[in-house]
């Protein structure tokens, strides 16, 4: 039985190791085990089953230790993203509860993901698929003595959770974040002396914008960029920064990055697109689909067949292989609208938009935007062509949907275009929706 993802093992490796910063404190990994073992003796975790503990995804002290301490039970744990509404809580917690029999016996995570339709789905990744992606990342990257790696995400994301358990396994430091602040970001990187961070595309945007004379401390050795396509724009400015970029391709389904930049070549992302497959990580394109295999992959989606070892998973994304071995990615997924690095489905939005008194039919989109790469957009047929209140429209959506779900830009039209079969015709909608004007919500933190 390994024990590369026990706290107490690492405590036992490498006490004296710091294996968690934050601005308030620097944990030892034997002090994290002692924390770890005060919470396994809270009642919530003393009924141990294989039933999946449920568990707020935040960038918190109290949440890794807690998640330290179900991987030391080999206790499933259920991630949720903290900004979920309580339609979509209850949504997700019904998807587990109805795959929950069909778990695999070594399930350490369930990520949630999302398929075509918007419902959500549940991703089973298994102790030996978090270090199989591990090792496919430290063959790449490697790993310095010193090494610290910055932690903003939430860890409901498969990328904040892929920080702690690469970490753990290497007995290295995470400098964990309370939430993302572009302002304060390079002092956070000098205080902790961070020397790997992961970002997406709009994060890294942001902290290029708020520090115009910002340059990366020779420590940082490398930025993994993902989530969302990086605009050629954005890595050009990165590169004028000198900013070490290690472009990464994956998804929840395959414990984050099968694919990255080469290290060797961080300081010229550019030439590599999506990068190669990493060590371990098969990937292949098919008809233009980007299929993908290997130890990192999922079991299955929780109450679905599972998925033979063998199996190729098609990501659903569009691309191909150049010469030179480097994957180019064409297209995200279908309809999917990527917004500063979080997955929207058009067809979630629109069930909660057809639901508002007033809305006969709605059409999502997504419109590209400098800062977050793709906002979303709707247009909207009204009932009887009576006007709309969208300052009652606004705050409806917003007890409905996260944040970067809410469309931010909206436009009525008479009627949505259709295809011949009668589905609604998405790649025509922008042509529709010419008259698109700001949505406007309550202020809130995207990030």
């Amino acid at each position: 039985m390994n024990d590369e993802l026990s706290i107490f093992a690492a405590a036992r490796q490498a006490p004296e190791a710091i294996g968690l910063r934050t601005d308030e404190r620097a944990l030892t990994f034997a002090e994290l085990a002692e924390l770890t073992e005060q919470r396994l003796g809270c009642s919530d975790l003393q009924n141990h089953t294989a039933t999946p503990h449920v568990l707020d995804g935040t960038t918190s002290v109290d949440t890794v230790i807690t998640l330290y301490a179900l991987l030391e039970q080999r206790r499933p744990v259920l991630l949720l993203h903290p900004k979920l509404t309580a339609s979509e809580r209850n949504a997700a917690l019904g998807a587990v509860e109805r795959g929950a029999g069909t778990l695999p016996r070594d399930a350490a995570v369930i990520v949630l993901t999302s398929g075509t339709t918007g419902e959500p789905r549940a991703a089973a990744l298994t102790r030996d698929a978090l270090l199989a992606s591990a090792a496919a990342s430290a063959a790449n990257l490697g790993w310095f003595d010193d090494d610290c790696w910055l932690l903003a995400m939430p860890i409901a994301r498969v990328g904040g959770l892929s920080i702690l358990t690469r970490c753990l396994i290497a007995r290295r430091a995470v400098a964990l974040a309370s939430a993302f602040d572009a302002a304060q970001l390079p002092g956070f990187v000098r205080r902790h002396r961070v020397t790997l961070a992961s970002l997406v595309p709009t994060m890294l945007a942001r902290v290029l914008d708020a520090h115009p004379q910002w340059a990366p401390p020779a420590y940082l050795r490398a930025v993994l960029i993902g989530g969302a396509a990086a605009p050629a724009k954005l890595l050009e400015r990165a590169a004028q920064r000198r900013l070490p970029v290690v472009i990464t391709y994956g998804c929840t389904e395959t414990c984050s990055q099968v694919v990255a930049t080469p290290y060797e070549h961080r300081f010229d992302a550019t030439r590599c697109s999506a990068g190669r497959p990493l060590p371990g990580a098969q990937v292949r394109v098919v008809d233009g689909h980007i299929q993908v295999r290997g130890p990192m992959r999922m079991t299955g989606y929780a109450g679905e067949p599972p998925l033979d070892p063998q199996e190729w998973f098609d990501t659903g994304d569009l691309g191909n292989v150049d010469a030179d071995g480097f994957l180019h990615v064409t297209a995200r997924t279908g309809d999917l609208i990527i917004t500063g690095g979080e997955n929207v489905y058009p067809a979630e939005v629109e069930h909660v938009l057809e639901t508002f008194p007033g809305i006969a039919a709605a059409g999502v989109f997504g419109v590209p935007d400098d800062t977050w790469g793709q906002v979303v957009a709707a247009a909207v047929v009204a009932q009887h062509g009576q006007p709309i209140d969208q300052q009652a429209l606004a705050a409806f959506l917003g007890l409905r949907l996260s944040p970067h779900k809410l469309p931010r830009r909206i436009c009525l039209v008479p009627a949505l275009p259709h295809t011949g079969a009668g589905k609604l015709d998405r790649a025509a909608l922008p042509a529709v929706a010419t008259a698109l004007r700001e949505l406007q919500f309550k202020p809130e933190v995207r990030c």
